[in-house]
């Protein structure tokens, strides 16, 4: 194939899955418009931002991505949330409709997300038993066969067994699905382990027939693994060096989950670094609050003295997580003015990254590397502005705040921090 297309539902899944592609050296960009291309990538991830969307509407813009983007040689891999959040089943189903049968895993096995018997595993604890589940989703089944059969496709399983004694057969069905008009729409893929998604990579890169892929970061990269993935014109690119930040850096922090809470604590306490939490009820009134000006001033402050600083969503009594895209939108409209002044800059939580962007004009990265597991660094297509670190609000290792800041600054990460991975639970 000529190049790729993955199309999420928020900015950092976008960035942790094409980011294996970047690392193989391809021209990788993500876009914050769905309709956006670049002709010069090889890798287009794009975020059509309906996670908080209505099925039927999240469809349709999931649709309209592939229909907009869509180019001879180019295949799709529709990225999932490893916990299976968002809109991902109405998606698939628009989808099907129009680039044949799906591959479906969400196995991510290198952050503890495997799939066995159908179901999500996370770290060994069932999807339905997570914290991640019952928040969002409590009483509502998990299974991903049932998840599928409710918008009405028509659905496969491979098992482990299977798929580890005769992984050929899997590329029989989807040329077999993707040859007949009442077969098959989805094929489920149970897998435990990286090989098991090497493996199921391998076999149906080689499929000639029409189809797409639908996972998370961990099958993406395994296709960025292989070595002839791609035709010959998609040659691989010198990456440029990206020099340590020399302004501010700010780590604007939209999470507020347990393992967000955990890595601000380490990066204060390993840098210093003063933290700004910003009261829930100023970003609600915005411009009009009182203290709104008082709070610009203070990053403005904070950035143009060149001091680094976390920048956090706080949380009152008042405080509704569907509020999230609202406050994160205030958030980036505090920090936009002075955002041409940074050095560096963090984003984590895929509304928090998206919102500070937009607002900063900023439509699309080119992807530069991974820093550790889901942590993406990237630059302005631009060229123009500071290097940027996206991560998604409750995943990465406790240290994932950390890495981030130091390899922005250019300084070393100790080995043994490295080694140490505690992830979260969503992706």
């Amino acid at each position: 194939m000529k190049s790729l297309l993955i199309v999420a539902d928020d900015l950092s899944g976008a960035a942790d899955c094409a980011i294996a592609f970047a690392a193989a050296g391809l021209r990788t960009v993500v876009s914050l418009d769905s309709n956006a291309s670049d002709a010069n990538a090889t890798v287009i991830a794009a975020d059509t931002d309906t996670r908080r969307l209505s099925p039927a509407d999240a469809a349709k813009r999931t649709a309209s991505a592939w229909q907009a983007l869509r180019a001879p040689g180019r295949r799709l891999y529709k990225k999932i949330d490893s916990t299976l959040r968002g809109n991902w089943t109405a998606e698939v189903a628009a989808l099907t409709k129009l680039a044949g049968p799906a591959i479906v895993t969400p196995a991510f096995p290198a952050t503890g997300r495997t799939v066995r018997d159908g179901r999500v595993i996370v770290r060994g604890v069932p999807l339905e038993d997570t914290e991640t589940w019952q928040l969002e989703h409590a009483g509502q089944n998990a299974d991903l066969r049932a998840m599928l059969d409710m918008v009405g496709l028509r659905v496969a399983h491979v098992s482990l067994d299977a798929l580890r004694a005769a992984p050929q057969d899997i590329a029989a069905m989807v040329a077999s699905a993707a040859a007949s008009a009442h077969g098959i729409d989805a094929i489920i893929v149970d897998a435990e382990t990286s090989d098991d998604l090497a493996v199921l990579a391998r076999v149906t890169a080689s499929v000639d027939e029409q189809f797409f892929w639908v996972g998370s970061g961990g099958l993406a990269r395994e296709l960025a693994a292989l070595p002839d993935l791609f035709d010959a014109s998609a040659a691989a690119r010198a990456t440029r060096p990206v020099e340590p930040a020399q302004g501010s850096i700010l780590a604007l922090v939209g999470s507020l989950s347990a393992i967000s809470e955990r890595q601000c604590a380490l990066l204060r306490a390993e840098t210093g670094i003063g933290e700004m939490i910003v009261p829930p009820a100023v970003l609600r009134d915005g411009a009009r609050h009182p203290h709104w000006q008082a709070w610009h001033e203070r990053i403005g402050a904070s950035v143009r003295g060149k001091d680094d600083a976390i920048v956090r969503i706080g949380r009152d009594e008042a405080f509704d997580p569907a509020e999230g895209a609202r406050l994160s939108n205030a958030l980036a409209a505090l920090v936009a003015p002075h955002f041409d002044r940074l050095g560096g800059l963090i984003a984590t939580g895929g509304e928090t990254a998206r919102a500070m962007l937009a607002a900063a004009n900023v439509g699309s990265l080119e992807l530069v590397r991974e820093i550790e597991a889901g942590v993406a660094l990237g630059r302005p297509s631009n060229g123009n502005g500071p290097s940027i670190v996206t991560k998604a609000g409750a995943f990465g290792s406790e240290h994932a705040l950390l890495g981030a800041y130091l390899h922005l600054r250019g300084a070393e990460f100790p080995r043994a921090r490295q080694d140490m991975n505690i992830t979260g639970e969503t992706s």
